[in-house]
């Protein structure tokens, strides 16, 4: 459904569309263009970012040595909690850089089975109200925030659209096991300026993945809207940068050695480098998130037997450890999606991690 310029420059507007969608009714948003000119990028983050994104690609490619740690809140709903976490991973990243490069995750979108919060982009009062105009400028308020701290930043791109108004600011996007097959996310990531993971599918199958990195290193022609908001059709070049996620699936997990190796050979079989990273968290962790330490653990001892291929992990991880229901009153730094590890947890495992690596040799 297209805005029209009216509707952008007059503000809010509210319409039913009985002719395309019988009892849809549509708020018309800022443009792209609009929010990014409100909320710029200043130029020394923009290089920072550039930077990031170029460190990020070696690590894949496996010119640089140190490991990924994609580290944060399972999602965002407190920005001063979120800032108060890229403090602390900010100064543990000038302690532990030499073997790892860490990057915070701002994911504010959550794909649901059924309902539920669909994360700050969507509804930030968390009160049913659905204010996407807000939730759309707080996210990039925080993301600009924590760019400003020189942390990376990753986000799971649930929605393509909601790209346009976030990716100049993220250095590392992932495509999540629901999505992975879906042709539009395929085709966004063939024009992102960043790596992307794609995590394997829910039943913990390889292919799909796979078939998505094949396709979106492909240059695309799609239905898209631009920076203004008007619809177009969007070339893009194709992004060499994408990699596999291991997530487990089905109720099993697949980060041990044999499941390493199995995803090792469907890459290669499919001509693509053996680069992995493994998502500590969901059936990896049997949805315990205590046992995200005892993962990453393992990851750490099978690369100092001497795996190559795994290029990273991720973790749920915030202030406090668990998780809390949406409430009047609430924990602060607690999730209220995935229970995390808290921040004593997370600390200590990744400074565990680090002795367990061998030394770069970036």
């Amino acid at each position: 459904m297209q805005v029209t310029s009216e509707s952008r420059q007059t503000g809010r507007k509210e319409s039913t569309m009985n002719d395309t969608l019988p009892g849809a009714q549509v708020t018309a948003l800022p443009s792209p263009a609009t929010v990014l000119d409100q909320m710029p990028l200043a130029a020394p983050v923009a290089v920072q970012i550039s930077q990031h994104r170029h460190a990020i690609r070696e690590v894949i490619s496996g010119d640089d040595s140190r490991l990924l740690v994609v580290t944060g809140p399972c999602s965002i709903h407190d920005p001063q909690a979120a800032y108060d976490y890229g403090r602390r991973l900010a100064a543990l990243q000038s302690e532990l850089g030499d073997k790892m490069l860490l990057v915070m995750r701002c994911y504010f979108e959550k794909p649901r089975t059924t309902v539920g919060w669909k994360g700050l982009l969507h509804d930030p009062a968390m009160d049913g109200s659905h204010d996407m105009e807000k939730g759309i400028t707080l996210g990039r308020e925080v993301l600009l925030e924590l760019a400003g701290m020189g942390l990376p930043l990753a986000t799971e791109a649930l929605n393509p659209l909601s790209m346009n108004y976030l990716q100049d600011t993220l250095s590392w996007v992932a495509v999540g096991a629901r999505t992975t097959e879906s042709q539009p996310h395929r085709e966004m990531a063939s024009g992102l300026s960043m790596p992307v993971g794609f995590k394997n599918a829910t039943d913990g199958s390889f292919g799909v993945a796979v078939n998505a990195i094949k396709s979106a290193a492909q240059p695309h022609s799609f239905l898209g809207v631009d920076a203004d908001g008007r619809m177009g059709v969007m070339r893009t070049s194709g992004n060499a940068h994408c990699h596999i996620v291991l997530r487990g699936g089905n109720g099993r997990p697949n980060y041990d050695e044999l499941s390493i190796a199995r995803c090792e050979h469907a890459l290669e079989n499919a001509g693509l480098a053996p680069r992995i990273m493994v998502d500590c968290s969901h059936e990896n962790s049997a949805k315990n998130h205590l046992k995200q330490a005892e993962v990453l653990a393992d990851i750490g001892r099978q690369i100092q037997a001497g795996n190559r291929s795994i290029l990273g992990v991720m973790l749920e991880s915030f202030i406090e450890e668990g998780r809390q229901e949406i409430a009047a009153e609430m924990c602060y730094g607690q999730s209220v999606t995935d229970a995390c590890l808290s921040w004593e947890q997370t600390e200590m495992a990744l400074r565990s991690l680090h002795q367990q690596l061998p030394d770069s040799q970036s």
